[in-house]
């Protein structure tokens, strides 16, 4: 035959063989594909037996589809058959065209051919001439277009959508021919099928009326165990049938014409919920737990088969079992065989069809289960344009601020601009983390939940607790472009290490190990989950894991007695006529912002002007805090996509698109950062910030009244619980922080003594507001910073929202810093005189 040639040596070492199988099952040609990474790139990689005529691989599917994929490779054909779509066919080879192809699809009277040839200028050269001649013959020709450079097999291999592209590169296949195109939807096939091809829906949906019969395909390697050892084709006809893969081997596939259950005289399997119900003459075989059987490598099920009673026998045997073990078949057999009184061959026989059957059933699960189920449905021409007008809103970020008071926010006003950034940053290669911290009840869950209900629902993953691994094991994609919010920092402490990781190195890899379903031997099984992801915490603690802080945006919530009366009366409003309707007008708002989230794409920021840009950089942290800031700038300019011209620039053979950020999104980003990260980078949290000006103000009064010194004045806890209106607990907590810092000296205290404090800590000028030293921007440098009134973040009326303007910020510098905040830079803001006033009165930023 040619298998050895002349000199001894083996024709197709190296190579994996692949028989060429006509449709009366004759072995036509043997053909090689060379594999191994040591081949030289002239080396050809097929060869065939050189006296023996080309063929057609799976000529099987042209009997049994209207329309077929043609590949000009087997590597190719085999790609598109894994993936599902089996009615493709290829000539032997790699050779493409041939005599034999032209006349196997005139001899099957196939109307349709779908061409899935690369992309190189070769390949592309012979699909346009054969495209020709099957127009030429009558057969109408699509052909698929694959990116530059790729073909099927390279397309499928790109990452876990690869597979998901041939399919929609499928549907979108170029018409070749003139005039309207016929009707084509290709669908993959959910069932195993070796002699029956799945074919794409045509319209109309109906069998050839000419298809031959399936034939059974030589099957080459197959389990030749104990309880199989008959199903083969040479055996008798009942043992032959059950080789065949029709229907009865899975539910019908979308779009492919029914085989019936009548070539065989089976019946259709009968599914009630978790039961699978088959029927093989007196027998009844129920199957569960096919559902927990999500991989190819197993199919471990409860098998009960039951029949007539006979005496001496129960009349049935069930037994778990894994149906490709076979030692555990042959074990199920032998004991059914004793309990049923039935000869174990006529069972061997029907617990091979079981098996071909739950296998048909376990792949449509499978597909299911890879198959991306539609998120959301698709957004209607209204809700387009109003999700479009607001992206085009000239005055979005005020607008987005005044849409959180109308949906029930009550103040907050930076926190939530700041929140919305951060969720739309999750669109960038290394979005923004928050975490909002508060003391128990002040609401900050309540403005997480606010937050969030600008979000898709399928752009977020919500957890309450966490634990240490589990998001190593979630889908590779699961939480690409994603917000990942965890009501509570406390649950997620475990899992603290891979969130660190999600956020810094934007993927997870763990490596774990599991039970080779070939060999029985322990081995690494690889596990990745891809970022990038935007992470969302809330925690009541004031000492927080440092590695975590610095990877977040520290929000705080308001808890000013001023803010709770505003929240009260909020809540009183929301019981009237008023509060009713505006909660009705809270949903339409809500989802006017998530409509308007999913047409935001991720793009390609540029920062023209960040060389200019200058950060504080007397502490380590700031490393970290440095790219928030810039981030943050990406967040705004990347929510104004429909706002900004689209720039592209050329890079060797590739052209990029890309956006640029505006001298007003950096001027907004500076002012949110003073408000938000300069009280981050100080030593004390939030709240104990807070209570330390409390602290001040309340001696500086004491002493007013008093007509005593600063350092003489002395109080209590009782003093300051009177004077702030705080729990003994919450004041417990940030007192002892003041105490370890030094910011308070206890003069008495301890068991069975009151805690008498003095205040040690005088601000460099009172009311000082905190900010951000060393964020600056060089008006010089930003040319077209002063608004003209059209750039967003600046309304042409902000008193609606009622907010005060910012301060400490001036047009010369930083009136004051809080403690802690004094670094190698101090020149504070400096933005142009008409965009601080504008920009201060559309973000009105309140320390």
């Amino acid at each position: 035959l040619g298998i050895l040639r002349a000199s001894g040596h083996e024709h197709f070492s190296g190579a994996l063989v692949i028989p060429i199988v006509t449709s009366d099952g004759t072995v036509l040609q043997l053909v090689g594909r060379r594999i191994g990474a040591h081949l030289d790139a002239d080396t050809p990689r097929y060869l065939a037996l050189s006296d023996r005529p080309p063929g057609v691989w799976n000529e099987a599917a042209l009997g049994t589809s209207e329309a077929i994929i043609l590949c000009a490779s087997l590597f190719d054909a085999f790609t598109f058959w894994v993936a599902g779509f089996r009615q493709v066919v290829a000539s032997d080879g790699g050779i493409g065209w041939t005599e034999p192809l032209q006349a196997t699809l005139q001899a099957h009277g196939i109307p349709i051919v779908t061409l899935a040839y690369g992309s190189t200028p070769a390949q592309a050269r012979a699909a346009r001439a054969h495209a020709d001649r099957l127009l030429a013959l009558g057969i109408a020709c699509f052909r698929v277009a694959f990116p530059p450079g790729m073909d099927a097999n390279a397309v499928a291999r790109t990452g876990p959508s690869g597979v998901e592209r041939l399919g929609e590169l499928l549907r979108t296949a170029t018409w070749m021919g003139h005039g309207t195109p016929p009707a084509l939807d290709w669908m993959p096939s959910s069932a195993v099928q070796t002699a029956g091809p799945a074919v794409p829906a045509l319209a109309p949906d109906r069998p050839r009326a000419d298809a031959p019969a399936p034939i059974a395909p030589v099957a080459v390697g197959v389990d030749d165990g104990p309880g199989f050892a008959d199903l083969s084709p040479a055996g008798d006809p009942e043992a032959a049938d059950s080789v065949l893969i029709s229907e009865s081997a899975g539910p019908p596939v979308p779009g492919s014409p029914s085989l019936g259950h009548e070539s065989n005289g089976e019946v259709p399997p009968e599914i009630h919920g978790e039961e699978i119900l088959l029927r093989y003459g007196e027998r009844r075989y129920r199957i569960r737990g096919l559902g927990a059987n999500l991989s190819y490598a197993l199919l471990k099920v409860n098998v009960l088969v039951s029949g007539p009673a006979k005496p001496g026998a129960s009349g049935f045997h069930v037994d778990t079992l894994d149906l490709y073990a076979a030692r555990q078949r042959a074990g199920f057999l032998k004991q059914a065989s004793v309990e049923l009184r039935v000869p174990e061959d006529l069972l061997r026989r029907e617990l091979g069809r079981v098996l071909l059957t739950l296998e048909g059933l376990q792949a449509a699960q499978i597909q299911r289960t890879l198959t991306p189920q539609p998120a959301a449905a698709p957004m209607s021409e209204p809700e387009r344009t109003a999700a479009l007008e607001l992206l085009r809103d000239p005055h979005l970020l005020a607008r987005i601020q005044a849409d959180f008071a109308r949906c029930g926010v009550v103040g907050e006003e930076t926190t939530v601009l700041v929140g919305y950034l951060a969720t739309v940053s999750r669109l960038l290669d290394a979005p923004l983390a928050l975490l909002i911290q508060s003391s128990s009840a002040a609401g900050k869950s309540w403005l997480l939940d606010a937050i969030l209900a600008c979000v898709p629902p399928e752009h977020q993953v919500q957890y309450s607790a966490l634990t240490g691994q589990a998001l190593f094991y979630l889908g590779a994609t699961e939480l690409q472009h994603k917000v990942l919010a965890i009501t509570e920092e406390a649950g997620a402490r475990r899992a603290a290490y891979a969130l660190k990781l999600l956020q810094s190195a934007g993927a997870l890899t763990i490596a774990s190990t599991g039970k080779d379903p070939a060999t029985g031997r322990l081995v690494a099984h690889p596990y990745r989950v891809e970022g990038p992801v935007m992470l969302c915490l809330t925690t009541t603690a004031i000492d927080l894991d440092e590695e975590l802080v610095n990877r977040c945006l520290v929000l705080t919530v308001n808890e000013d007695p001023a803010q709770t009366q505003a929240i009260h009366r909020q809540q009183r409003e929301a019981q009237t006529l008023e509060g009713l309707l505006r909660r009705q007008e809270r949903q339409a708002i809500l989802e006017v912002h998530r409509n308007a989230q999913r047409l935001l794409q991720p793009r390609r920021i540029i920062n023209p002007y960040a060389r200019d840009l200058t950060f504080r950089d007397g502490r380590l942290r700031a490393r970290r805090d440095h790219g928030k800031y810039l981030t943050l700038i990406q967040a705004i300019t990347l929510l104004h996509q429909y706002q900004r011209p689209t720039q592209t620039v050329r890079h060797g053979e590739d052209t990029l698109d890309y956006l640029e950020v505006a001298p007003a999104d950096i001027a907004t980003a500076t002012r949110l950062l003073d408000a938000v990260l300069g009280r981050t980078l100080d030593e004390l949290p939030p709240q104990t910030q807070r209570l330390l000006g409390l602290l001040d103000a309340m001696v500086t009064q004491q002493g007013a009244a008093h007509h005593l010194a600063r350092a003489a004045t002395r109080f209590t806890r009782k003093d300051v619980r009177a004077a702030t209106g705080w729990s003994d607990s919450q004041l417990k907590r940030h007192l002892h922080r003041l105490e370890d810092l030094e910011y308070l000296l206890v003069h008495h205290g301890g068991r069975g003594q009151r805690f008498v404090y003095e205040l040690v800590f005088e601000p460099p000028e009172s009311g000082a507001a905190p900010v951000l030293p060393g964020l600056r921007v060089d008006n010089e440098t930003l040319p077209g910073c002063a608004s003209d009134g059209k750039q967003s973040g600046a309304p042409a009326d902000p008193a609606p929202l009622g907010l005060p303007p910012v301060r400490g910020v001036s047009g010369g510098g930083v009136s004051g810093a809080s403690p802690g905040l004094a670094g190698s830079n101090s020149a504070g803001v400096i933005p142009c005189a008409e965009c601080t006033v504008r920009e201060q009165e559309a973000l009105s930023i309140v320390p």
